[in-house]
C-alpha cells in the first residue's frame, strides 16, 4: 500500500522507499498487540494503524539521513533517498508520508471515532517534540560532547523508544484494551525499545555496512556517545539481556497468548542487522 501523489516523480520516490520495507518491526508490534488483546481478531481494524506507524518510521529515516541531520548515504542496503533522488525530493516524501499516516487513520471506518482520535493522539505524541523529534534534537546536541547514561536514555526514549511504545499502544487502543492492559504493554514496549537501541549501538560498533544495510561505525565517526562507548561491549550486551528479560516479564501474565509479542521481542535483540 502506497499513498498517491500529484507528482509522478514523487510517486517514483515513494515507491523507492516503501518497496524496500525492512523488517517492519513496529507494524508487526501493532498487529501482535492488537491480536493479544482483541476479542474479535478482526485484523482490518488494526491495518491502518500498523501501516501508518510504518509510514511514520520511514519518514523518520528519510529525514534522519539528510545532510542536515545524520548525513548518511546508505539505508536498508540501498542509497538513501536524497542520494538516489535529491534532497528536496527526500524532504517532500518525508513530509508527505507523515501527513498521509494521519489521513489513513482518520479515514478508517473500521475504527470508531473515539478510537481514531486515541490512536492519532498516541502516535502524534510519539513523533512530536516530546518524542521522536525531541529525541533527534537531543541526539544532535550531544554530538562531540561527553554524555551520561541518563542522557543517553533520554535521547533514545524519544528518538527510538517513543515510536515503539506508540506501535504497541496503537494496537492496544484498536483492541479496546483496558487501562491496565495498556499500561502493562507500555512497560513491555519501553523495555524492549531500549534493548533494541542498545543492540543497535552494539551492531554499529561490531558489524559491517554490508551486514547492516547502513553505514557501520557512523556513531563513532560522528563522535556520538553510545551505550558501547559508555559501558563497553560486554556491559552493553548484558544490559540488552537484562532489558529483554524485563520486557518478557511484563508479558508473562498473558501466557501463551503473548507468543507473537515474545517472538518479536526475541527477534529485536537476537539480530545482526
Amino acid at each position: 500500500m502506497r499513498p498517491a501523489s500529484l507528482s509522478p516523480a514523487l510517486e517514483h520516490a515513494i515507491a523507492y522507499v516503501l518497496d524496500n520495507p525492512g523488517k517492519q518491526l513496529r507494524a508487526r508490534l501493532t498487529q501482535a498487540s492488537y491480536l493479544l488483546l482483541s476479542d474479535t481478531h478482526d485484523v482490518e481494524r488494526v491495518h491502518s494503524a500498523a501501516t501508518a506507524i510504518e509510514w511514520l518510521h520511514c519518514y523518520s529515516l528519510i529525514h534522519d539521513d539528510l545532510p542536515a541531520m545524520d548525513n548518511d548515504d546508505l539505508r536498508r542496503g540501498q542509497a538513501t533517498l536524497h542520494k538516489a533522488f535529491d534532497e528536496a525530493t527526500a524532504i517532500l516524501v518525508g513530509d508527505g508520508l507523515q501527513a498521509s499516516a494521519f489521513e489513513l487513520i482518520a479515514s478508517d471506518d473500521h475504527l470508531s471515532h473515539k478510537m481514531r482520535t486515541e490512536v492519532m493522539t498516541v502516535i502524534a505524541q510519539a513523533v512530536g517534540f516530546m518524542g521522536m523529534v525531541g529525541g533527534q534534537a537531543l541526539d544532535m546536541e550531544a554530538e562531540n560532547k561527553p554524555s551520561t547514561i541518563t542522557t543517553l536514555r533520554a535521547i533514545h526514549a524519544g528518538k527510538t523508544g517513543a515510536l515503539f511504545r506508540a506501535a504497541v499502544g496503537a494496537g492496544a487502543v484498536c483492541a479496546g484494551a483496558t487501562h491496565e492492559d495498556r499500561q502493562q504493554l507500555d512497560q513491555f514496549a519501553r523495555a524492549i525499545g531500549l534493548a533494541f537501541q542498545i543492540m543497535d549501538d552494539v551492531l554499529d560498533a561490531t558489524g559491517s555496512s554490508e551486514e547492516l544495510g547502513k553505514t557501520a561505525g557512523k556513531d563513532n565517526a560522528a563522535a556520538k556517545t553510545t551505550y558501547v562507548s559508555c559501558l563497553g561491549l560486554d556491559e552493553a550486551r548484558a544490559e540488552v539481556r537484562r532489558l529483554h528479560t524485563e520486557a518478557l516479564d511484563y508479558l508473562a501474565p498473558y501466557g501463551e497468548r503473548a507468543g507473537a509479542l515474545v517472538d518479536l521481542a526475541n527477534q529485536m535483540v537476537d539480530r545482526r542487522t
